[in-house]
């Protein structure tokens, strides 16, 4: 069956970006081509414009943070082959959530690549069933993300999983899924090293019903501020999230040419935090009012 798969996901893999079916409305607009960059030091960004895909690379393997839309796979594997590194050298590729929209092409990139695949122990058993499952706030409005087919290891909180040189560590940050995660470590460049937080989505977004004010089973509100008070509290100099909007990567990117500092912000996280708190003192204020 593991041979199968596999042809099936290189002919797959031929198709350019343009020619796979879309997977949502938003689709095409998350997918959209997007030129890969250096964000500082071995961290690259190599996603779509919509939907973000890290690589952090050493001589020895890399690591790729999150993989899009089943769709965004080819355009992950051009970037990462424009910027001159080799797919095959991935040896560890981590999540931020595993919705379709970001773990939907890592079947397909831990195929091509044979790489290790780690996740939290609920996103990992969602990657080996390949469904959405029933404690998901969008069960029942999403499509699932493909099965990986190789065994995914799991990590606890605050665990740094390492790579050679390497090391990212993994922070439980749930409410948008029981078992978002979002990753801290360190790019220096020219003796100068930054601290970098990948902010998994905080937003409170469910399917049509779904109350986290009245929700006794996880997660629930309270996840949320856990994991608040964790962006508010980590050291954070460079902030990516997955939808990059949502931490104004490209704001700052755009000014970027005039300032070589444009990426760095040690509010970023706590600005972040502040934000989502707000939004989701709404979202339960309105569900209070229904």
């Amino acid at each position: 069956m593991r041979g199968i798969f596999t042809a099936s996901l290189l002919l797959v893999t031929l198709l350019p970006a343009q020619e796979r079916p879309s997977s949502c409305n938003s689709c095409p607009t998350w997918n959209a081509a997007q030129t890969p960059f250096r964000l500082y030091g071995n961290t690259y960004y190599v996603g779509t414009h919509g939907l973000s895909a890290l690589l952090i690379t050493s001589e020895k393997g890399h690591i790729l943070i999150d993989a899009g839309l089943p769709e965004s796979a080819p355009r992950i594997v051009e970037n990462i082959r424009a910027l001159g590194f080799r797919v095959e050298d991935i040896q560890l590729i981590v999540n931020s959530h595993v919705h379709f929209d970001h773990g939907g092409g890592l079947a397909e990139l831990q195929e091509l690549s044979g790489a290790r695949v780690a996740a939290s122990a609920w996103t990992a058993d969602v990657m080996r069933r390949g469904l959405v499952p029933r404690d998901d706030p969008q069960y029942g409005a999403i499509i699932a993300s493909p099965k990986i087919a190789t065994k995914v290891e799991t990590f606890k909180d605050g665990e740094t999983l390492t790579l050679a040189a390497l090391a990212v560590t993994a922070h439980l940050t749930p409410g948008h899924t029981p078992g978002g995660t979002s990753w801290t470590w360190k790019a220096c460049e020219n003796n100068r090293c930054l601290n970098f937080v990948y902010a998994d989505s905080l937003t409170a977004v469910s399917a049509e019903g779904y109350q986290y004010s009245q929700r006794k089973q996880y997660p629930h509100a309270e996840d949320f501020e856990s994991s608040f008070r964790f962006l508010e509290s980590i050291p954070c100099d460079v902030l990516v999230t997955p939808h990059p909007e949502a931490g104004e990567l490209w704001d700052h990117l755009a000014m970027r040419p005039t300032n070589p500092n444009a990426l760095v912000n040690p509010n970023a996280c706590r600005s972040l935090a502040a934000g989502l708190r707000e939004k989701l003192r709404l979202r339960l204020a309105g569900e209070v009012t229904k």
